[in-house]
């Protein structure tokens, strides 16, 4: 979740909005999976919790938006880009992890795109979201979102802890 959070201040950046209102729906947009890991249930049965803690309506609305059956719900860059956003990360993430050195500051757009091609790896990440995601924002997948999205991750390294392997004295 740290990673969206960091891709969404980047995309707020670029298009000159709050980076801490994008970060936010970024960094709480999964928060209900552990309870609710289903498509059915998942963001929408966790919308109530929000609320109950005081979540403001246009956070929610955004975070129930990046579900793969709100394709309609889609409307603001914000919600757009946290759709285009979400699954992406998990891919440059186990890029970085397969690298030697597991240092996302040492990924590259193209070892993203080979293993964007097999299919096998990260099987798990929807690329169709991805695609999609950057087709209803109007941007360009290769040549603007993945670079975007590895430089707010690479910027955040240490966060991520994707900042190398640590050798134990």
């Amino acid at each position: 979740m740290l990673a969206v959070e960091f891709a969404m201040r980047e995309y707020a950046s670029h298009y000159g909005e709050d980076p801490d209102a994008w970060g936010l729906v970024g960094l709480l947009h999964d928060f209900d999976w552990e309870i609710h890991p289903s498509l059915e249930q998942h963001p929408m049965d966790g919308a109530p919790i929000l609320r109950a803690r005081g979540l403001g309506e246009e956070d929610i609305r955004t975070i129930l938006s990046h579900g793969p059956l709100a394709a309609d719900d889609r409307v603001t860059l914000r919600d757009k880009a946290l759709y285009a956003v979400d699954e992406l990360t998990g891919l440059i993430t186990a890029v970085a992890l397969v690298r030697p050195s597991k240092d996302i500051r040492d990924v590259k757009v193209r070892s993203i795109r080979k293993k964007w091609k097999d299919k096998a790896f990260a099987a798990g990440v929807n690329r169709q979201d991805v695609i999609d995601g950057c087709a209803i924002l109007g941007v360009d997948v290769w040549e603007f979102h993945i670079p975007l999205v590895l430089k707010a991750m690479q910027d955040h390294a240490a966060e991520l802890e994707l900042d190398g392997v640590k050798v134990s004295a």
